[in-house]
């Protein structure tokens, strides 16, 4: 569906409608009151037609698929307009009035009244269309939004916890120096003890070996 062109289709049902009340009122005025109210008639026809004008334009640039649709809507409404413009007309004539009741009292225009009504039965109904689908497309957008504040609120909270992450590594890698440090000195003091060790075993043979180079001498004398 084209929501430009259903924009522009709500506000040529809701001009219609308007016009449709604004001709009706007309027929009872006499005088300047009528001629203002002539004139409000003729602005809103003006409105009107610039509305199907771009109903046309926005119909015409749609895919194949979708634009006899359109069209055919649009055939509808311009036959609306027509039965508003020929009303003004009859409307503003000279003796409006004495021309309504002859008018009325042909079978024609009997039927031409009942498809005018038939057809502003069917704008109603389509503007109460277009209204719901404007009301289920604001709860999708609200939905939407919903969901997006949702996806930020997800994406703050992985931030935090690779942030935590990041910090945890950081310590992780803190505690690797510390222990290859530590590895260092303990392999450092090994070497020394095993030094150490050598060095009092050469001490003590020594002194051994002099204690019995002592005790020869004395036992050979």
């Amino acid at each position: 569906m084209s929501e430009v062109f259903e924009g522009y289709e709500r506000q040529y049902c809701e001009a219609s409608a308007s016009l449709s009340r604004k001709c009706t009122a007309a027929s009872a005025l006499d005088g300047e009151k009528k001629k203002q109210k002539l004139s409000e008639i003729q602005s809103g026809v003006e409105e009107a037609e610039s509305l199907i004008r771009k109903m046309d334009l926005e119909a015409r640039s749609l895919q194949p698929s979708v634009k006899a649709g359109f069209l055919a809507k649009l055939r509808e409404y311009k036959s609306d307009l027509n039965n508003v413009k020929s009303e003004l007309k009859r409307i503003s004539a000279p003796n409006a009035r004495q021309a309504t009741r002859e008018e009325l009292l042909e079978a024609g225009m009997a039927d031409t009244l009942a498809v005018s009504t038939d057809q502003r039965g069917r704008l109603m109904m389509t503007t109460e269309r277009l209204n719901q689908s404007t009301d289920r497309i604001k709860e999708s957008r609200r939905t939407m939004l919903e969901t997006e504040e949702l996806g930020v609120s997800i994406l703050q909270d992985l931030h935090q916890q690779r942030q935590s992450l990041l910090h945890a590594h950081t310590t992780l890698h803190g505690v690797d120096d510390n222990i290859g440090k530590s590895k260092k000195i303990l392999a450092a003091m090994s070497k020394r003890m095993d030094r150490n060790k050598w060095i009092i075993g050469g001490i003590i043979s020594t002194l051994v070996l002099a204690i019995l180079i002592i005790l020869y001498f004395k036992l050979a004398h």
